[in-house]
Order: C-alpha cells, then sequence, then structure tokens
C-alpha cells in the first residue's frame, strides 16, 4: 500500500478523519459529560500511527496524564481537596437550610390545595 501513492494518500487521509473526529469528541467532551481523556489519547493514539507530529503530541499527553497522577497521590493534596470538598458541601447545606428557612418548602404530601394537582 505505501509503495502505490493513490492508496497510500487515501489510507492516510481516512486515518487522519477517523483520528481527527475522535480526537475532536474527546474534545468536546472534556466540557461535556464523557470520558473526555480518553477520547483525546485514543485520537492521538490513532493519528500517531501514521503523524510524527500526532506521536509527539501523545508523548506529551502521557507525561502530563503521568504528572497529573502523581499529583492526585500525594497525602498532602489528598487531605487538602478532603477538607475543601467537605468545607463547600457544609456551605452548601447551609446554604440549602437558610433558604429553605426564609421561603418556605412545602412538600407534595403537605399541600392543603389539591386543585394544582388535578
Amino acid at each position: 500500500m505505501r509503495r502505490n501513492p493513490v492508496l497510500n494518500t487515501a489510507w492516510r487521509v481516512g486515518v487522519f478523519a477517523v483520528g481527527a473526529t475522535v480526537l475532536a469528541g474527546g474534545l468536546v467532551m472534556m466540557v461535556t459529560p464523557g470520558p473526555g481523556i480518553v477520547g483525546i489519547v485514543l485520537g492521538l493514539a490513532v493519528l500517531a500511527t501514521e503523524f510524527a507530529w500526532a506521536q509527539t503530541a501523545l508523548h506529551r499527553a502521557k507525561a502530563a496524564a503521568e504528572r497529573a497522577k502523581q499529583k492526585a497521590l500525594d497525602p498532602r493534596k489528598r487531605r487538602r481537596n478532603a477538607a475543601l470538598g467537605a468545607t463547600g458541601g457544609v456551605l452548601a447545606g447551609t446554604l440549602v437550610v437558610g433558604y429553605l428557612a426564609a421561603y418556605g418548602f412545602d412538600l407534595p404530601w403537605n399541600v392543603e390545595d389539591l386543585t394544582f394537582w388535578n
């Protein structure tokens, strides 16, 4: 296939189309629900089979992922993140309770006027 210029170009275009689609899906999933990092790495892996620039980007992404893993496993940062999460949860709970105390909240089974539900 490499000897025939037309087949080689067609193969590279196909690999680029598939890799770019998976990569774009991964980028979209970074801001929407889904495994964005996995999509980015898979897209770069597909592209790296044919393109040197993608292989370089894949190595950099793998190195960044390894650094992020090491940071996440640092005990001091884990304690800090747990403390921040607990503080944020308590603050959010306090705000919800304060809002409900100020404005009230009637549960559907405690509503006296049932005309709304009919």
